[in-house]
């Protein structure tokens, strides 16, 4: 369960009171008051002794009385997702293979591309593979191609694992809050084209990379995850780029575990992020 409202004394009592009194069993809850935008914000895990639509009709009184935002989510049912890829594969391979393992609970509905250079491993791993092709002239119709594989599958999430094509602000607000992208680079450095080079020619010591949510202004948007590694005077602007790789995909994976656990809130321009209830983290097999 996630809830988010303007804070208030007592909120936390009526919701733990509530799902108590509703037979549920709490494993685990995480709670932060932002004392800025005056917004409260949490997250528990429990065990129901009833099904999830009659808990959340119950709770609709209470939630109005303190005009919160809420939803119920069964997090055994694995998160539809898209993933969108261009040249560079480290990320898809990575998440193809946590989603076979179970190490991220994802269904990957489909797989979109402006290249091929990918479709017969995606084709082999039993997932739809949709070629669109994206040119300054054919933008319009490669997005609404685009919308309709999300529509069609009902995916909730969209992926962009080193997409390097920009979307449309149309598409960031149709899709506010379920497009994440990886840019390689620890933000607010180094935006835009080529953040390694940019990297390189400043001579940093440290690379990264960040998880966001996609908004209209390009690498703005609130981000989710990020994570850094060390380099020196002695590497090359292609070091930079390999050395990332494995960052990238590592920030990515942690990035849409957080967010299909629902465990990312949207606070204005920033999020609120919760760390994983026990067990969360493990996977149905080894490989």
């Amino acid at each position: 369960m996630t809830v988010s409202c303007p804070t208030r004394g007592g909120i936390v009592a009526a919701v733990s009171g509530y799902l108590s009194q509703a037979g549920c069993d709490i494993q685990d809850s995480s709670q932060f008051t932002d004392q800025q935008s005056g917004r409260f914000f949490m997250r528990l895990s429990f065990l129901p002794e009833q099904g999830l639509e009659a808990l959340a009709d119950g709770f609709a009184p209470l939630a109005a009385d303190f005009r919160m935002d809420y939803q119920f989510r069964d997090l055994s049912q694995k998160a539809k997702v898209v993933i969108m890829v261009s040249r560079f594969g480290h990320c898809l391979n990575d998440l193809l293979y946590r989603s076979r393992i179970g190490a991220l609970p994802v269904q990957i509905m489909a797989v979109i591309s402006n290249h091929t250079d990918y479709q017969k491993q995606v084709v082999n791993a039993d997932i739809p593979f949709h070629f669109i092709r994206v040119t300054p002239e054919t933008k319009p119709e490669a997005e609404a191609a685009i919308m309709q594989v999300v529509r069609d599958t009902g995916a909730e999430l969209v992926v962009l694992a080193r997409y390097m094509q920009v979307l449309s602000d149309q598409m960031c607000r149709e899709m506010s809050g379920r497009i994440i992208n990886i840019h390689h680079s620890f933000l607010p450095s180094f935006k835009g084209a080529n953040p390694y080079k940019q990297a390189y020619e400043k001579g940093v010591r440290l690379i990264g990379a960040t998880a966001h949510y996609v908004t209209a202004d390009l690498d703005e948007g609130p981000i989710i995850e990020q994570d850094t590694i060390r380099v020196t005077h002695a590497q090359s602007a292609a070091d930079y780029v390999s050395l990332g790789r494995d960052v990238e995909a590592q920030v990515l994976a942690r990035a849409i575990h957080a967010h299909i656990h629902r465990r990312v809130f949207l606070n204005g321009s920033k999020t609120v992020v919760f760390p994983a209830s026990p067990g969360e983290y493990a996977s149905e097999r080894m490989g």
